[in-house]
């Protein structure tokens, strides 16, 4: 998997986008599209079904940023929700000031060098003129570590062009579950997503932060061609875009297959307790070959695609 392909999963995740806070001020994004899907445009996530029984757990992928208020919350996603006693989630529901937080301190350089004198000659050259294409001084992020400065230069993009997290799909499952009073059980603190970014090898954020610039002409593309496929319930051709390129086994095994297997476990032990539960991570982990998907098969038990 190329480095940007797993930012771009990342994106489908709760805590990779919470930067888009940390924006300086003049990064604004452009009036929200009204679109409305119409008949030929029909809105259909996928949405897959575990059970035994006593037990139920539903399945659903969400996307984190998305550039219009998206009609969703209908038909078998309204009714699992509906039903369910238990929201389960990457981070706690609640957590979004601990995320931004847990952010801006393991982002912070503590070799006492700014990040532009620790970049090659040519990278740094290229890096301040993505900088300053995008509208952002490129002393921004000196004080910062190279994973950030790269995951900023992803999402500057995406804010600009009107992507933001309050149409997110987690945003709004949060607020349901809310003001339902429902149980939220998080798979994952901040702290250890956070973690995964910021104990990569600096040699490993630096061939990250080369192909973000290298690719930033096409990653407003990339991504809508996501959001499309999840707006159409194409898991298949979700996965085939987050796939493409694939080239470093590692990473994928670090940020998400290894993070699908815990899961996978988690939801394995909750099927020996009765209730209902609404399972709702990034659209990503529920995509492609190990998938959470195919975590719970190697055990022995099937999800059903209900839509």
């Amino acid at each position: 998997m190329s480095f940007l392909r797993i930012w771009l999963r990342s994106l489908l995740s709760a805590s990779a986008c919470a930067p888009l806070a940390l924006l300086p001020v003049p990064v604004m994004a452009q009036p929200l599209s009204s679109n409305e899907p119409g008949p030929a445009a029909q809105v259909r996530p996928a949405l897959w079904k575990v059970a035994d029984e006593d037990t139920t757990i539903w399945l659903f992928g969400t996307i984190h940023v998305l550039p219009e208020d998206v009609r969703w919350y209908k038909g078998p996603v309204s009714a699992a929700f509906d039903e369910a006693e238990e929201l389960v989630t990457e981070i706690p529901i609640d957590g979004t000031a601990e995320t931004q937080g847990v952010i801006a301190r393991r982002s912070m350089r503590s070799d006492g060098r700014n990040l532009r004198e620790t970049l090659p000659p040519a990278l740094r050259t290229e890096y301040e003129a993505a900088m300053v294409a995008a509208g952002i001084a490129p002393a921004a992020f000196d004080a910062n570590d190279t994973w950030l400065a790269a995951l900023m230069l992803t999402l500057i993009p995406l804010r600009n062009a009107g992507y933001n997290t309050e149409s997110g799909i987690d945003a709004q499952v949060e607020s349901r579950a809310r003001a339902r009073h429902m149980r939220n059980h998080a798979f994952e603190t901040a702290e250890y997503q956070i973690g995964l970014f910021d104990e990569l090898p600096e040699e490993t954020q630096r061939s990250y932060l080369a192909e973000v610039i290298a690719q930033l002409p096409t990653v407003r593309a990339d991504i809508d061609a996501m959001v499309q496929a999840w707006k159409s319930g194409d898991a298949e051709h979700l996965a085939a875009l987050l796939n493409e390129d694939e080239s470093d086994a590692h990473m994928r095994r670090v940020l998400i297959t290894d993070r699908n297997v815990a899961w996978a476990r988690w939801l394995k032990e909750r099927l020996d307790r009765p209730g209902t539960v609404f399972v709702a991570v990034g659209a990503g982990h529920l995509a492609g070959a190990g998938s959470v998907q195919d975590q719970l098969a190697a055990s022995g038990i099937t999800s059903t695609r209900v839509q």
